[in-house]
Formats: structure tokens, sequence, C-alpha cells
């Protein structure tokens, strides 16, 4: 898209370039500061928009040479109010900017009337509302000079009204993605424009199928509208299209085939968005003429056969997405070596079988390789070290062998940021050579799944800038070393199913970050958007955000948990189950405000639930089941939305929550009731009382008889 926005940075540049040789004249500085009477927050607009100075002077104004307002720029201004209809009546107005700010209410429709106006950004705000009838549109001038038009990231609803579009001939740019727009997708942008050229309706709710329309854009060269609810299938309109440049409908209910003849005409493509779909069959041959190819993304549809050997014939492509389809075939029959402008390969969750190919390690470009979920088998060549520039890299879920030979090839990796191989080396032993001294970037490491034997190796501990750690699911032995609190970067830490003994470390306590600071940590790294990690229904991507987590669940720990827990105020998880921990629940656990997630199900903790965890209110996830603890359940706050299970096989509890009622006021924790609730538990009181009695007294006269 850059060639979009030096387009757009052309435009406004030559719309700025006026000298203000006059002052402004009475009316349009009238006209301005209606617009600011109508701002319910000017962030100090004020101090400069005054009615006693020259308003040609003000701040965000551009004028003419003859004093009249040709620009008016207040990005990122910090204002808030309604957008007000007076700005339209500015005669010479051509370029008007407020996005990235506040403003809420309607959109005036004064702007698109306006005869002057030739950029028009109100992106990035709280705009509202359906855009005006149609039937209000016959005030929208034929003579509109409107060529650029973002309305992008706001709140609007209903129909985009095809009756504007019709008026707008000089249209060239309309950008009305991340709305919540309806219906179906306008079909006459080309009607009266024959030079539009770009349109992005993703993230709305258009519904219905691509409209036969878009087949008269002839000068169309971008064309986005993911993310929506369309159906039906691939259409003639789009491959119609010859001179698209950028193709992109991810997730758009879309189906049928990549018909191989259509996608010829599309010579000039440089980027092929259809991932996310129910698109089937192969890739076609003919997509080795798309000579412009960039970028392929064909991922989460129900593709299937080998990769095309013609694909390599795009030299030009850069990423390569096809992740959960239904390829196969064995991969190293497809040569790498000619793309060598590849940047990013993204092959998980396929059929692929055999060796990871030799000709990738043409791909000298190479940022980020992910072959994940395939079949692939053998050792790591060592010719994976020619990757300079590599920084990501899965391959968990194979069958891939030697373990120690793979992390000394990868440990030279000096760009390396993700590394995730686990679920691979069965039955292993995990290596605890010294030598294995590199990865000084690292920042993620997963070695899950992967039954290795042995302890936790002291290479880790020269991981510096280490954020994730994920050895879960091996059967690693000894207690957790206390270097751990060396790596001052570590703050999501998952060894959980593992044989690990002794007690929840001390060093753990100590860890700065997991003390202070936001409740998830960034991997500084710039691959492309791929799924590391999943927790239940959440997704954590990089560069985005991990929870900070501590995860020593399925281990043979011992001891109590240690009291000082209480100072990582930081924590977001907090994972101890099923080990052999004892004591009590430390009262310090209540501290933890930003706890999301807490289990310590299948230990042997006794005493009481501190009454106070009722105050985190983050707490979404909470489980104490199958331990010896007593007394009553907390109620109130995140307590109430727990199920029941969260408690079970604890015998001594009492409360709602499993079924037993709880001894005296003094031991409950049930708040004040209302007077109809109080009535209603003393009746069952008194009646359970009352059976009780009669039960104690029956009990006592069959006794004496028998044994009396």
């Amino acid at each position: 898209m850059a060639f979009i926005g030096l387009a757009l940075d052309l435009l406004l540049l030559l719309l700025s370039m006026a000298s203000p040789a006059s002052s402004c004249n009475a009316q349009e500085k009238a006209f301005l500061l209606q617009f600011l009477a109508g701002l319910s927050q000017d962030n100090g607009l004020t101090a400069s928009w005054r009615n006693d100075t020259d308003c040609c002077e003000w701040e965000g104004i551009t004028c003419s040479g003859d004093g009249a307002v040709v620009k008016v720029s207040l990005a990122s201004r910090g204002l808030a109010g309604c957008i007000s209809p007076s700005l339209g009546d500015l005669t010479n107005l051509q370029s008007l900017n407020l996005s990235h700010n506040s403003f809420a209410g309607g959109f005036p429709l004064e702007l698109l009337a306006s005869s002057s106006i030739v950029v028009l950004d109100v992106s990035f705000n709280h705009l509202s509302r359906a855009l005006q009838p149609q039937e209000s549109y016959s005030s929208v001038s034929n003579y509109s000079r409107l060529q650029v038009l973002n309305i992008s990231s706001n709140l609007f609803t209903g129909e985009l009204p095809s009756a504007v579009w019709e008026k707008i001939r000089n249209l060239v740019v309309l950008n009305a993605s991340n709305n919540n727009f309806q219906g179906l997708m306008p079909s006459s942008f080309c009607i009266s424009s024959s030079s539009f050229a770009v349109l992005d309706l993703t993230h709305n709710k258009f519904s219905g199928s691509i409209p036969v329309g878009l087949g008269k854009c002839s000068a169309l060269r971008v064309l986005m509208a993911g993310h929506n609810s369309l159906s039906g299938p691939l259409t003639d309109e789009i491959f119609n299209v010859s001179s698209l440049e950028y193709l992109s409908f991810p997730s758009s209910g879309l189906h049928g085939v990549l018909d191989g003849a259509r996608i010829m005409n599309l010579r000039d493509l440089s980027h092929l968005d259809l991932g996310g779909n129910m698109l089937i069959g192969e890739i076609p041959d003919s997509i080795g003429q798309l000579k412009r190819l960039k970028e392929l993304r064909l991922y989460r549809n129900h593709m299937s056969g080998e990769l095309p050997s013609a694909l390599s014939n795009c030299t030009d492509l850069e990423t390569i997405d096809l992740k959960f389809n239904m390829f196969s075939g064995e991969l190293s029959m497809f040569n790498f070596s000619n793309l060598i402008n590849l940047k990013k390969l993204d092959l998980m969750g396929n059929n692929f079988t055999g060796t990871i190919p030799e000709s990738i390690y043409s791909c000298t470009n190479l940022t980020a390789l992910r072959l994940s979920r395939n079949n692939l088998h053998g050792q790591l060549s060592v010719r994976i070290g020619e990757l300079k520039f590599l920084s990501f890299i899965s391959l968990s879920f194979n069958k891939f062998t030697n373990i120690t030979n793979s992390l000394k090839i990868l440990k030279n990796s000096s760009t390396l940021t993700t590394l995730i191989i686990g679920n691979n080396f069965k039955g292993e032993a995990m290596p605890e050579d010294e030598t294995i001294d590199g990865f000084q970037n690292l920042q993620f490491l997963s070695i899950r799944g992967c039954s290795l034997s042995g302890k936790i190796p002291l290479w880790i501990s020269k991981l510096k800038k280490l954020k994730v750690l994920d050895l879960q699911g091996n059967q690693l032995n000894g207690p957790l070393p206390a270097w751990i609190k060396s790596l001052e970067s570590l703050s999501h830490l998952d060894i959980s199913d593992n044989r690990l003994t002794g007690g929840v470390p001390a060093a753990l306590m100590d860890k700065k970050v997991l003390k202070t600071g936001m409740t998830a940590t960034h991997i500084d790294t710039d691959p492309f958007e791929l799924t590391v990690y999943t927790v239940s229904s959440l997704q954590y991507r990089i560069p985005t955000a991990f929870p900070k987590a501590l995860n020593l669940g399925n281990n043979k720990l011992t001891g109590t948990i240690p009291k000082e827990i209480g100072q990582l105020k930081s924590l977001a998880e907090l994972n101890l189950s099923f080990n052999y921990l004892s004591g009590y629940i430390p009262q310090q656990l209540c501290s933890l405000t930003n706890l999301e997630a807490l289990d310590l199900s299948n230990n042997y903790l006794t005493a009481e639930i501190p009454l106070a965890l009722n105050k985190l209110s983050f707490l979404s996830k909470f489980n104490i089941s199958n331990n010896n603890l007593e007394g009553p359940i907390p109620t109130g706050g995140q307590f109430d939305t727990f199920p029941n299970s969260s408690f079970e096989g604890n015998p001594k509890l009492c409360g709602i929550m499993v079924n037993q009622l709880c001894g005296s006021a003094e031991e409950s924790a049930v708040p004040i009731l209302s007077r109809e609730q109080a009535e209603r538990r003393i009746t069952f009181v008194i009646g359970f009382c009352a059976f009780f009695a009669i039960g104690l007294l029956y009990d006592q006269l069959v006794l004496s008889k028998f044994y009396g």
C-alpha cells in the first residue's frame, strides 16, 4: 500500500503549497469559529483561534495567497465534540483532516456537498449513526471535486448508500473500513468516476455476494473487503479488473476454487489475500504468471494438492502464508531457490512430508519460517545458519530428531528471537552441554511436549533476553534451579507436566519483572502475525502480549506456598495444581490484584479459603478442588461466577457452591441479605433444625433399643 500513501502525500503537499500573504476574510473566520464553538474539548486550541487575530495564522490553518482558507489540518489534536457543518461553507477549502480525535455524532452532509474539498479525512473518531438517507444526497453537487474520502475507524451504521457515489465523479480513494456498515456492498463506485482506484471496506458487516458493478472499475488498483459476512463464490467480477494490484477478501465466507484461467487476468497483482474462507481445490499452475506477486495468503481454507512448481516463477514473492489447509506431498520436491526475496513462509497445519528442503536455505532474506504441524522428519541442516536474518522459527509437531545437534546448529543464529521446536525429539535427553552458549537475542523458547529426560539445563541461564520459557510436557527432574532469578526479563514460565521436585523456589519470588509493570510482556520481533501460544480461547501473537504467568502444575513439588508470592503484583496467571503442596493458602495471595487465573487444585492444602480473594476483580478462572480445605466459601465478586467444580473434593467446605450449609453466621462469608432472602433462609433453617431434631430423637430411641 506504499504507493497509495505516496500519492496522498504528494496530493496533500500540492494542496499545502500556499503562501498566506493576505489575511483571511471575516466570513471564513466566522465559519471556523462556529466549528470551534461546537467542540466540547478543544485542548487549548482557543489560545490560537482568537477572534482578534488573523485566522490564516491560526494553528492548523493554511490560506492561499489571497487569504482564502484552503487547508484545515487538526489531526491527533485531542479534540472532541461535533463536526460543525460550517466547515462545508469554506468555499475554497481543499483539504480537511480531522483524523485521530474524539469527534462524535453524525457526519455533516455539507462536507460531501462541498464543491471545493479534494481530500477529506475524519478517520479514527467516534462518529456514529447511519449516513444520511438516500434522498438527502440530492444536495450533493455533480461538480464535487472530492478525490479522497477516509471515514474509517468510526462507529457508522446502516448501509453505505450508492446514491452519493454516483454524484462524486472524481472519487479516487474511499476508505470506510472498521465501521458497522451493513447490507449489500455498493456497486456504483465506477458509474461516474472512471478514475476510481482504491476501495477499502474491511471489518464491517456487509452481506450478500461480491457486487456485479465492480467489474466495471477499469482503474481499480486496490480492493479490500475482508472480515465481512459475505457469501457466494469468487465471481468473475473480481478477475475482470485487470488493473488490480491489491486484492484482499480474508474471512469473508467465500467459497469455490481459484480458477487458473481467470487469475491470469490479474497480471499486475502484487498482493493476494483470500485467507479464512472456504476455498477448495489446488493452487493453479497459472499462479506463476503473476510475476509481480509479493504476498500470497490462502491460509485457513480447504485447499489441497502439492505446491505447484510454477509458484517458484513468482520471484518477487516476500510472503507465502498457506497455513491450515490440506496441502500435501514431499516438501523437498518444491524448489525454493528462485524465491530470493522471500521473507516469510508459513506452511503450518498441512500434510507435507519429507525433510526440510535444502533449497529453502537459498532464501537468504528469510526472517520467519513456520513448518509446524506437518509430517516432516530428519535432522536440521547446518545450512540453516545461512539464513542471517531469521528471527522466528517454528518446527513443532513434526518428527524431527537429535535435539542436541539442532540446538548447536541454531545457537549461532544471532537474529533469532523466537524458537519453537516442541513435540519433536520424543524420548531424547535434554542437552546439558554448556557449549550451547549462543541465542544472545532469544526472547521466546518453547521445547514443550517432547518427553525429554534430564534436568533444566544450565545453558538456559545464559539467555539474558528471554521473556517466555515453555518446557511443559517433558520428564525433567530435580529442583527448579536458583539461577532462574538471573533471567531478569523472564515473565512467562511454564514448566508444568514434568517431574520436578523440591519446593516452590524463593528465587521466583524475587523476580522484579513479576513485581511491577504491566500484566503482559511483549516480544520485540517483527516476523508476521504467528500464533505461538494458545490458552483456552485466547491466542497470544508475536509481537503482541503474553500474560505474566507461572505454571508449575503437575510436578512433584512439596512444602508450602510461600507467603512472599504476594509480592508478584503484576502476575496474571498462577498454576500450582497437581503437586504435593501442604499448609494453608497464604493470605498474601489476596494482594495479587491483577490475577486472572489461579489453580491450586489437587494438592494437600488445609485450613480456610482467604475471604479477601473475592476482591480479585480480574479473577476469571479459579480452582481449588481436591484439597483438604474447610470452612465457608467466599461469596460476592468473581466468586459468584465460578462453577461448583472449582470447589469439589473438599468435604469440609461449606456454602452454596457445595450444597453444604455453614454452621454459624460467624463462619459464613455470606454478605448481608435482603429481608426477602433472610426470611427464606430463616424458614429453611427452622425447617432444617426441626427435621434434624426429630432425626436425632429417632436415633436415640433406636440406639437405646438395640445397644442400651
